[in-house]
C-alpha cells in the first residue's frame, strides 16, 4: 500500500478512535503526541488550529456554560473534553494535510480523484476571490478602513461567496447528472 494511502487510512481510523475517547487526560496525552509528531511545525500548526476553532469553540462553550449555570450543574469536565477533542481533531487534520498528498492517496479511484480535483479547484477560486475582496477594500480606502467598513465588506463578501457556492453547486450537480452520476 502506498504511503499516502496508508496515512489516509490511519487518519480516518484516528478520527473515529478519538471520538470514542472520553478521558481528558488521554486526549491531552494524544494532543502532546501529535505535537511531538509535528516536530518543528508544531507551533505553526497549533496556532493555525487554535485560530480556526476559536470562534466556534468560544460560542459553544459559552452557551453550554450558560445552560449549565441555569440548570445548576458543573460544565467544566464536559467543556474540557469537548475543547480538547476539537483541538485534537483540528490539529490532526492540519498535520495530515501538511504531510499527505491527497491526490496520491485517492489515485485508486478515478471518481474520488475527480471529485477532489473539483473541490480543490473550487477552493483555489474562492481563495483568489477572497484575496481580490481584500485588495478591493484596501484600494478603495485612503486610510485604514474603520471596523464598520470591514464588517460591511465582510458581509458583502460572505453573501457573494454563498451565492457563488450555490450557483457552482447547482451547475456541478447538473453536470454530474448529465454524466450519469445521479441515475435514479
Amino acid at each position: 500500500m502506498k504511503r499516502d494511502r496508508l496515512l489516509l487510512v490511519l487518519y480516518l481510523a484516528a478520527l473515529v478512535a478519538v471520538t470514542l475517547v472520553h478521558d481528558p487526560l488521554a486526549l491531552a496525552l494524544g494532543l502532546l503526541g501529535l505535537l511531538l509528531l509535528a516536530g518543528r511545525s508544531a507551533p505553526r500548526l497549533l496556532h493555525r488550529s487554535l485560530r480556526v476553532i476559536l470562534v466556534f469553540n468560544l460560542a459553544v462553550s459559552l452557551g453550554y456554560a450558560l445552560l449549565a449555570h441555569l440548570r445548576g450543574f458543573s460544565p467544566w469536565e464536559t467543556l474540557l473534553l469537548l475543547n480538547l477533542r476539537v483541538l485534537f481533531l483540528t490539529l490532526l487534520t492540519f498535520l495530515f494535510i501538511s504531510r499527505v498528498n491527497l491526490f496520491s492517496a485517492l489515485d485508486f479511484s478515478p471518481t474520488l480523484s475527480w471529485l477532489l480535483a473539483l473541490a480543490y479547484s473550487q477552493a483555489l477560486s474562492f481563495q483568489r476571490a477572497h484575496a481580490d475582496f481584500r485588495l478591493a477594500l484596501a484600494s478603495r480606502c485612503l486610510e485604514r478602513p474603520r471596523l464598520i467598513d470591514r464588517y460591511r465588506a465582510s458581509a458583502a463578501a460572505a453573501a457573494w461567496f454563498m451565492d457563488r457556492a450555490l450557483a457552482t453547486a447547482r451547475d456541478s450537480a447538473l453536470a454530474l447528472r448529465a454524466r450519469g452520476f445521479f441515475d435514479a
